[in-house]
């Protein structure tokens, strides 16, 4: 008896321990940009960085990471999609000046995109 009530909690806390693990990872992302971007006025060079954002949506805010350095936070809204994005993407518009601004973020494998509500982005995006 004792050894069944045991196992039954050393299964119970197994299976909350891997929730926990999946539900923190659910919630992070990795962004390759290609060129040169603003985000919140601040300006990204092109490489890798992480993200990570906080609830299920529809409105959530994303850091944006570089190492272990958060370099831009911005609002955003979780757009659900109908078909799951196939590789990792995102999608910029033109600045009068010629500088491009990050308006989305596509996840490959889940079925949303991030959509930036950041001053620029939010300007563009209505402007579509």
């Amino acid at each position: 008896m004792k050894v069944a009530h045991v196992s039954l909690t050393f299964l119970a806390g197994a299976l909350l321990l891997a929730a926990a693990t999946l539900a923190g990872e659910a919630n992070k992302a990795t962004l390759r940009l290609q060129e040169k971007v603003t985000v919140e006025g601040k300006q990204l060079t092109p490489g890798t960085y992480r993200l990570e954002w906080d609830g299920a949506g529809p409105e959530v805010h994303v850091n944006i990471l570089r190492g272990k350095e958060n370099v831009a936070t911005v609002p955003a809204h979780v757009v659900e999609q109908q078909t799951r994005n196939a590789q990792d993407a995102y999608a910029t518009s033109v600045e009068p000046d010629g500088s491009k601004s990050l308006t989305s973020i596509y996840v490959a494998g889940r079925n949303f995109a991030l959509q930036l509500q950041g001053t620029e982005a939010a300007q563009h995006s209505s402007s579509k």
